[in-house]
C-alpha cells in the first residue's frame, strides 16, 4: 500500500502544472542616473520549450524605447551593438549581465517604483514581467 501511494504522488507530480515556456530570473533594472535619460536590464531568460525561442522586441510602457545592446571587446575596445533577436535555445538559458547581452531602456517616461518590460516573438507577446524598484532598496 505504501510504494502504491508513492508511485501516485511521483506520477501525480510528474503530471503537475505545465512550466512557463519563458522564465525570467535574478531581473535587475538599474535606475536612470540623474541627469541620464537610459537604464539597464539584466536577468537570465530559460526557455523550457523544445524549440529556440526569439525575442524580437521588448517594451514597457514607462520607456520611450527598450532595446537588446551585446557588448564586445574589438581590437581591445568595448563597442556596443543593437540585435535585432534575442534567441534563446532550446531547453537552455541566456545571461544578460554587464559586459554582455543587456537591455538598454531609453528616455524614461514618469518612472516610478516599478515598471512593466513585455517580451515578443515576432508580432506576438510572450512574456509580461512586472519589476518593482522597492526590492533593490531593502539591500
Amino acid at each position: 500500500m505504501r510504494s502504491t501511494l508513492l508511485l501516485f504522488i511521483l506520477l501525480l507530480s510528474a503530471c503537475g502544472a505545465p512550466e512557463p515556456p519563458l522564465v525570467v530570473n535574478d531581473l535587475e533594472i538599474t535606475r536612470p542616473m540623474p541627469g541620464m535619460q537610459m537604464s539597464a536590464g539584466f536577468f537570465v531568460i530559460t526557455n523550457n520549450t523544445g524549440e529556440t525561442a526569439r525575442i524580437t522586441k521588448v517594451t514597457s510602457p514607462q520607456f520611450e524605447a527598450v532595446e537588446v545592446h551585446e557588448t564586445t571587446i574589438v581590437d581591445g575596445v568595448s563597442r556596443m551593438r543593437e540585435l535585432d533577436a534575442l534567441e534563446i535555445p532550446a531547453r537552455s538559458s541566456v545571461v544578460l549581465e554587464r559586459g554582455g547581452k543587456h537591455l538598454m531602456l531609453l528616455r524614461p517616461r514618469d518612472l516610478q517604483d516599478s515598471i512593466t518590460l513585455q517580451f515578443f516573438n515576432e508580432d506576438l507577446p510572450v512574456l509580461t514581467i512586472d519589476y518593482s524598484f522597492l526590492k533593490d532598496e531593502r539591500k
